[in-house]
């Protein structure tokens, strides 16, 4: 009996005993001061930022329910706290640390461009380029302001300034502006007295919307629009196209469209038309009001024609595009080889070599500039994979004198090292001097002003030995390069981190607004 009692009482003190997770959740919430709930807190406000969502996210019932999922202790601030008081906060940390990044930036490329929201709101945005002192690339969107000015010359290049000047950034470190060829940022970037790179994207759009001028590519193209426009208006047409690609065994694709802002869209809708021609074809003959959209035998050349030619430069496009790596130095290479892939073939139609002569001799025309040419010179040199290889042999010597003189102005403004002299010295026996003494200070002074023409000399060896190095693979990074060879070529590294930090598209600041452009 006594056993008996003692396992009914053991029992009912399990079976009202809680577990320590139950006492844990149960407890009082994290106080705000709590180093818990901080962290919480600013995990939300980094995702509010982060992800760009809304902020009235926070009052949606499905996060509120995820959130005491995760931390019953957890009390969710208010939507005004994140608004006033978060989201600022963290605006200001970070703003803080890109102010301090950029401290100790020598030099510096920068990047704009203007774009207009849904509602027609129009935006400026800014984004800098730079190399660190340990060869680190950097790009930092410094702002995307609202301009409601208008989007004059003299409006552009005052407000470009001010963007400048809002974070204490000299416009003598600013080393070139990458631009597209509006008119109006053109003439600001003249008006402010900046060197400005065209956009090489933008270019090369242009000289392709040159060469597509042709009454039958305008045909073909336009019935590629209307095929585009046939499938997508409709989903019970989508789903004959989905049905007859399963019976060709063709890619499940949708068609694309043409988006004239895009560029390489043209290439992509093309491109397309002709992968699902076999499964258009199929959907068409079963609608007789559809039927005048099949493209005809011409239509197919011309379309395979456009294909062929425009394909490999798209590729080059998207690779000139990048922010992390090093592209201002591959312009004149890829202008090189868009020679040799341009080149008219014997089994070429009359359109494909209509196309790739004006291709090419658009693109000659607008880079025969003689500042373009020089900026773009300067920074193939620097580049360990193709130094001289790509500058005409009339340039070359303007170009090496061009690098001596500012390795030289580089030596003249390094400041001297000066060590800081004791507050109270000890002091000393004076002792007599002898000649030696004298002599050996002679010597000093004449090792630590070193002559112009001693100096002269350095720079012709520095830029002489770095010139007869072996080039390095094209598929090697050169910012890797020089961060290992920066002690053996002093100078000759500070001009790499000025000229290599140079994007050769305005990318950058369009990719800031085509990701605003999906909210």
């Amino acid at each position: 009996m006594k056993d008996k009692g003692a396992t009914s009482q053991n029992t009912s003190r399990q079976t009202t005993q809680t577990s320590i997770t139950q006492t844990l959740y149960g407890a009082s919430p994290y106080p705000p001061s709590s180093q818990r709930h901080k962290e919480i807190t600013n995990a939300i406000t980094y995702h509010l930022a982060k992800d760009m969502a809304p902020i009235n996210t926070v009052q949606n019932e499905g996060f509120k329910a995820m959130i005491k999922t995760l931390d019953k202790r957890y009390s969710l601030p208010s939507r005004n706290y994140f608004s006033s008081v978060a989201l600022p906060g963290l605006y200001t940390q970070c703003r803080i640390t890109v102010e301090e990044e950029m401290q100790n930036m020598q030099y510096f490329a920068a990047t704009t461009d203007l774009w207009s929201s849904r509602t027609m709101e129009p935006y400026l945005s800014l984004t800098v380029h730079f190399i660190t002192n340990d060869f680190n690339m950097r790009s930092r969107c410094l702002q995307r302001t609202f301009f409601p000015a208008d989007h004059t010359g003299e409006e552009l290049a005052q407000g470009l300034k001010d963007s400048l000047n809002s974070w204490s950034l000299e416009e003598d470190k600013m080393v070139c502006i990458t631009t597209d060829s509006g008119a109006n940022i053109v003439k600001a970037a003249s008006l402010n007295k900046w060197t400005r790179l065209q956009c090489f994207g933008h270019r090369l759009h242009l000289a392709i919307e040159n060469a597509m001028k042709d009454s039958r590519i305008d045909r073909a193209v336009g019935l590629c629009k209307k095929l585009v426009a046939y499938f997508s208006h409709s989903w019970k047409r989508r789903r004959e196209l989905a049905i007859a690609q399963k019976e060709l065994n063709l890619p499940e694709h949708q068609l694309k469209t043409e988006c004239p802002t895009r560029w390489g869209s043209r290439q992509a809708m093309v491109q397309r038309v002709l992968e699902q021609q076999t499964a258009i074809g199929h959907v068409l003959s079963a609608d007789r009001k559809a039927r005048h959209l099949t493209p005809t035998w011409q239509d197919i050349e011309v379309l395979e024609v456009i294909n062929k030619t425009l394909t490999p430069l798209a590729d080059f496009t998207d690779a000139l595009s990048g922010e992390q790596y090093v592209t201002i130095s591959s312009v004149k290479p890829v202008l090189h080889l868009f020679e040799t892939m341009m080149a008219v073939q014997e089994d070429d139609t009359g359109l494909a070599r209509s196309i790739k002569s004006k291709i090419l001799h658009y693109l000659k025309e607008k880079y025969s500039d003689p500042h373009t040419q020089e900026l773009l010179d300067i920074a193939t040199v620097l580049d360990p994979r193709f130094k001289l290889n790509y500058v005409s042999k009339d340039n070359k010597v303007s170009v090496k004198d061009r690098l001596k003189n500012e390795m030289t102005s580089i030596g003249m403004q390094s400041p001297p090292q000066l060590t800081p002299a004791p507050a109270f010295a000890a002091p000393v026996e004076k002792k007599r001097k002898t000649l030696g003494c004298f002599l050996k200070a002679a010597k000093g002074n004449e090792a630590a002003a070193p002559s112009d023409a001693s100096q002269e000399n350095d720079v012709d060896m520095e830029l002489g030995s770095y010139l007869l190095t072996r080039n390095i693979d094209s598929e090697d990074d050169p910012i890797i390069w020089w961060k290992e060879h920066k002690g053996q070529y002093p100078k000759l590294s500070v001009l790499a981190r000025k000229y290599l930090c140079i994007t050769a598209t305005s990318s950058p600041s369009e990719r800031v607004f085509s990701t605003g452009g999906t909210l």
